[in-house]
This record gives C-alpha cells, structure tokens and sequence, in this order.
C-alpha cells in the first residue's frame, strides 16, 4: 500500500457520498467468486426467457473482457426505501423500487460524474466504464467482495444498515485502489425469505428460479403466464417485495434521501390499467421504470391481478394486495 493510493481512495468514497450515494466500497477486479454458480444457474435454465445473461456470459465471468488493465471496483448503493411515501396504498402493487424515477437516470450521470473526479485525481491515463445493470457484469457479486453487504438467502444483496433497498451502481477503473474485505453471512438460520416467496421461486437458499418469481413473470417474461402460476401472483402488477418485506435486516431501514424515489401521483387502479390504451401508458409512465414490460405487459398483469381479486371476493377471502408497507 501507498499513501498515494489510500489518499485517491479516501477521496474516491468521499466524492461518492457527497454525489449522493448512501455507501461506496472498493474491490478487486477479478473474476468473480460465484462464475461457477452463476453458470450452473444459467444451464438449469433458471434465467427463463433473459438470454441476454447467457449472450454476455463469458464476458461477466471477467471484468478485464470489458475493461483490458482494471485493477479495481468502486461498488456504490442508492437507498430507495420510502417508508410511509405519498400515495402509497395505491402503489401496493408495484414494487417499491419502481415507485419513482427510473433509477438508471438517477445513478449513470453520479457515476459518470465520480468516474470524472476520479480521472482528474488519478491522472489521464486512468480509465473506467460506468454500469448500472445495464451491461454484462456480475455487479452484485464484485458488490459483495467489495464490502458493500453479503448475499442473502433470496439471492439479494444485504447491508446491516441499509437490509436491501438500495439499488447497486458500479465503476470499473484501471485506477488501483485500496480494497475493502467483503461483509460476514448474517443471515444464520432464518428462512423468512424462503418461506413467504407464494409461487415456490426458491428452489434453495441463494438459489432463484427466475420463471417463478413474481418479479420475472410481471416484469421480464413475455406473453402468457402460467396457469397455474397466476393465481399465486396475487395483485402484483410490477415486480415484488414480498422476500424484502419480511427480512428482518429491513425492519429499521433508514428512509431515503431521494425525493425522485417517491411517486408523484397515485398509481391507476388495475381496472384503470388493464383498459388502458399503449398512447396513455406511454404518458403515463414515461421515464418510469414501468416502461420495462412494456404496455402489454402492464395490461396482462394487470388482468391477471383483477382475476385473481374477484377469485378472492367469490371466495369470500380478503384482499390479496400483500402488505409491504409495514417496515417504516
């Protein structure tokens, strides 16, 4: 180690938090621990109808295939979680990562603007590539040997101050830095996560099977759902938190400090959503992360969670809006 180094680190972070972002760590950039995972996840077909991960495979098993001389990862976490935000019960169907602005244009210009910084700070021969996933890179995986939290039973990554709210930004930089020592699995016994997931996507801990989760099936999966999969969805219209929602790490997560994550208005009612037309959803939601299923995919989940709210009322049972909300 250098002081050089330790310095240019220490601004790095400071830079980091003062951009906004609630925690910054520094990691190695090798190939990350869990390749061979990840690619035995990919060949048991896991990853449903994603091809996109299989396509950029060999090149997310080594961050130098997209950077030739990276030393190092800067792995920075944006804080979404409202707590009691502005129109929330409307909301309720939405996960809560999406009740605001699209969170790519809220992170790639901080990144951009850190990745300047740190160019000015290192010397022009240093470069970096920005990426909020949105290129091929394990980011959760170079997140966690960084220090920025532990992967937990549900496949996300935890903080024990954040839990899991927070969305992960990462920088690939030929700058060495000085690195961080990845966070202890505190997870121990608990099964909360597992045991709440209604369609069964926890094949084990750590392991997801994409083409259960609800988040999957409302958001990345095209055309019709499963049969007998959509009457566990419940009235989920985009994503899911139930595995968040009921982790213990999440109990006292501190609020953000992101207006743009709150909503601006309150989200249309599912009958409201499922006869809405493609020229509405696209005024609607434009620069929402909504915008990713694209407007059929908003009106068949929509119209999946209005079959399964009349199931439930001829049954006589109660509203299947899962509560999300309890953690503020």
């Amino acid at each position: 180690m250098t002081l050089t180094r330790a310095v240019l680190t220490e601004a790095v972070e400071t830079k980091a938090l003062e951009l906004g972002f609630d925690r910054v760590a520094v990691g190695r950039a090798t190939p990350p621990e869990h390749a061979d995972a990840f690619e035995a996840w990919l060949d048991a077909g896991y990853a449903g109808g994603m091809e996109y991960l299989a396509r950029g495979r060999e090149k997310r098993l080594d961050p130098g295939s997209l950077l030739p001389g990276v030393r190092s990862v800067i792995a920075v976490a944006l804080n979404y979680y409202q707590g009691a935000a502005p129109h929330e019960e409307s909301w309720a169907p939405v996960a809560r990562y999406a009740w605001g602005q699209d969170y790519h244009d809220l992170m790639i210009p901080r990144l951009e603007s850190l990745l300047a910084f740190l160019k000015e700070a290192a010397g022009p021969d240093v470069r970096g590539r920005v990426y909020v996933d949105t290129g091929p890179v394990l980011e959760r995986d170079l997140a966690a040997r960084a220090g920025l939290g532990w992967i937990g039973k549900n496949s996300m990554l935890l903080h024990p101050d954040l839990g899991s709210w927070f969305f992960i930004g990462v920088i690939l930089t030929t700058a060495e830095l000085e690195v961080g020592q990845p966070l202890p699995d505190r997870c121990g016994s608990c099964r909360a996560c597992l045991d709440v997931c209604p369609t069964g996507a926890f094949v084990a801990p750590y392991m997801l099977d994409a083409t259960r989760c609800i988040s999957y099936l409302t958001i990345e999966h095209k055309g019709p759902i499963r049969d007998d999969l959509k009457p566990q969805m419940g009235e989920w219209v985009f994503g899911c938190d139930l595995c968040q929602s009921v982790c213990p790490w999440n109990r006292k997560a501190p609020l953000t400090r992101e207006p743009k994550m709150n909503p601006t208005g309150p989200l249309p009612s599912l009958e409201s959503l499922a006869q809405m037309t493609e020229a509405e959803f696209r005024e609607r939601f434009r620069g929402s992360p909504l915008m990713r299923p694209k407007w059929r995919g908003i009106v068949r989940n929509a119209e999946v969670a209005l079959a399964n709210r009349k199931r439930e009322m001829e049954k006589g049972g109660r509203d299947m809006i899962p509560e999300v909300l309890s953690h503020g």
